[in-house]
């Protein structure tokens, strides 16, 4: 295969084995705020729980969290882990952003030039690079790869990017490296997001990873390297 063909041919791979992976239940900028302030460390299944009470408890626009009882919302995203408190502090101040500042709508900051609309995606605790890629990719406002840690275990694995002491650098190395080869088109872009980060967490392990059931893995430098 050729430098330019390898990623995608690994996912076509990857695709075959796993099938077509779902993005998370939510249709909007502020929505995606929400997927990630539900839960804490946990499983996607928990974190789907807790988002639908959030939706049939308080509501998924940033007016419907500012008008919530404070006490309910901390028992929405108490069903999704530890730190409710400071989860539902970050979720509040992202609602009152969204609505002092554009229009009620976070779409509208994915709307900015990429540069302003990752700076405003930012100003939300706890939100990153990759977590402000991930929302501008999966609105479809930005082709940017937005993985998690579990994609970019696996795209540095692949001998994706150059491992650095921080992760940021080596986070910016790995996807620059792999949008090289996937292009500008989102819906393969989201494809690989979504297909990366499922195999990380389901083979491509931190720990024990599970090569001898890759279907990548002779193609793999870190499992050959260990075989």
């Amino acid at each position: 295969m050729t430098p330019s063909s390898r990623l995608p041919t690994f996912l076509r791979s990857l695709r075959s084995h796993y099938g077509k992976i779902a993005p998370p239940p939510a249709t909007n900028a502020f929505q995606l705020v929400a997927w990630e302030k539900v839960a804490y460390l946990a499983t996607d299944e928990r974190r789907g729980a807790a988002f639908r009470r959030l939706a049939h408890d308080v509501g998924l626009t940033p007016r419907d969290v500012l008008a919530a009882k404070r006490a309910v919302l901390i028992d929405a995203l108490a069903s999704g882990g530890i730190n409710a408190v400071e989860r539902a502090n970050n979720l509040i101040e992202a609602a009152q952003m969204a609505v002092g500042e554009f229009g009620g709508s976070l779409d509208a900051a994915c709307a900015l030039p990429l540069p302003e609309a990752m700076r405003a995606l930012k100003r939300i605790r706890g939100i990153g690079d990759p977590g402000a890629e991930k929302i501008l990719l999966l609105t479809r406002s930005h082709p940017v790869l937005g993985v998690d840690s579990n994609g970019l275990r696996v795209l540095t694995r692949l001998g994706y990017g150059t491992a650095a002491k921080s992760y940021s650098a080596t986070y910016k190395s790995a996807t620059s490296a792999a949008l090289a080869e996937l292009g500008s088109d989102i819906d393969v872009i989201t494809d690989a997001h979504l297909l990366l980060r499922h195999h990380g967490q389901i083979l491509c392990k931190t720990s024990s990873p599970r090569c001898g059931a890759c279907v990548i893995r002779a193609h793999c430098p870190s499992a050959l390297s260990t075989s």
